[in-house]
């Protein structure tokens, strides 16, 4: 037998098929596991780390199921290659993710929201870096909210959807992602909008979300209401797309609520976060489901249909912070339940603001590592 190479788009359908005969070996230390990792639950996974098998005697091999497939994974490739080879040698059936996680952080994945006669609404999950966009297409036409840096992805999505990008929103200046936002209304034709408040002394073209409190996409006008949503960052703003669907971008999460810390004022920008909410947030409707431009995990954030939201009225009951009615409660705790920085924010915040210039390998340096948007509830 020979190690076989295995893709990010050939992993994503053993875990979709939930392959029962599949195991994800690990090869990193056991601290890089815990802090990013392939996250799922259709596939076993197990994490041993390289010095394990280049020490002979400890035969860490016979650590790793004999009957299974399986998919060797570190940050790059290289490591796993190693692993992959000494398995080999054993006569295990081996496969070795190309360039490890790195290769991961860049795959995206398309599920249906919704569709209707005159419209659909794609989630485009970028799998290994925990981000979150969107394509909305009507009546020939697309808007695209919040997407990654590699607009290929959204180009060929919406030309399988027979629909033209008219529109590519941002719902804030990102810190933990490079935003394809410009680079891809410029590739399409379209315009780019963000809310002005977050591109002072930016050196990209935009137009002001502010212009915009109505989109329209398709010919039959899909409405989509900009909803301003301030708190993880002073211009945060969610679209409400038909009534029923909110893109919250990092304000409200399936699983917690967006940090308001990145911008060094974590007091001042969580009563802002307060202010939106008890504010703006309250005034939808239970059954409204927030689609956030994140997740953390998973396995929990995911529904049946394979997409990440949830209706507000469940995260609601199940948000200590969306139940802390008093201020300052809420302040302390938002404050301070902000954990560790996102990987490199700092430079891909000037990257995302047009001062920074970065080129392939960089911006995939800058973007390797989880996402740490959000803060966490504990109910």
């Amino acid at each position: 037998m020979a190690v076989q190479p295995l893709s990010a788009a050939e992993l994503q359908r053993w875990i979709e098929q939930k392959d029962d005969r599949a195991v994800l070996l690990d090869v990193r230390s056991a601290k890089e596991f815990a802090e990013w990792k392939i996250q799922t639950d259709a596939l076993p996974s197990i994490n041993i780390p390289l010095a394990q098998f280049e020490d002979a005697s400890l035969e860490a091999w016979k650590n790793v199921p004999a009957d299974r497939k399986i998919a060797v994974i570190c940050r790059r490739g290289r490591t796993a290659m190693i692993v992959a080879k000494i398995l080999d040698a054993q006569g295990f059936d081996v496969y070795c993710l190309n360039k490890g996680l790195q290769e991961w952080s860049q795959f995206y994945h398309g599920v249906t929201v919704t569709e209707a006669d005159d419209w659909k609404l794609i989630q485009v999950l970028r799998m290994g870096k925990g981000c979150l966009s969107y394509l909305l297409v009507s009546g020939g036409e697309a808007l695209v909210c919040d997407p990654g840096r590699h607009v290929e992805e959204y180009l060929q999505l919406a030309e399988r959807e027979g629909a033209k990008i008219r529109y590519v929103v941002d719902t804030h200046l990102h810190a933990d992602h490079i935003s394809g936002g410009q680079h891809l209304a410029r590739a399409a034709g379209a315009e780019y909008l963000i809310s002005a408040v977050e591109m002072e002394g930016a050196e990209l073209a935009y137009v002001p979300l502010e212009q915009h409190d109505v989109i329209r996409v398709g010919a039959v006008a899909v409405k989509v209401l900009r909803v301003p949503t301030p708190g993880h960052t002073p211009g945060s703003t969610s679209f409400l797309i038909a009534d029923r669907y909110l893109l919250s971008g990092d304000t409200v999460f399936v699983g917690g609520l967006g940090r308001p810390d990145l911008g060094g004022k974590a007091h001042e920008w969580a009563q802002k976060l307060y202010e939106t909410v008890f504010g703006a947030i309250a005034r939808l409707a239970d059954d409204v489901v927030v689609l956030p431009a994140h997740f953390s995990d998973l396995t929990r954030e995911a529904g049946a249909a394979g997409y990440v939201g949830a209706p507000l009225q469940e995260i609601r009951a199940n948000n200590d912070l969306m139940r802390t009615a008093d201020p300052a409660q809420f302040t302390e705790l938002v404050a301070g339940r902000v954990g560790a920085a996102p990987p490199n924010y700092a430079e891909i915040v000037q990257v995302n603001r047009g001062l920074l210039a970065a080129d392939g390998d960089k911006q995939l340096e800058l973007e390797t590592g989880p996402n740490r948007c959000a803060v966490k509830h504990t109910s």
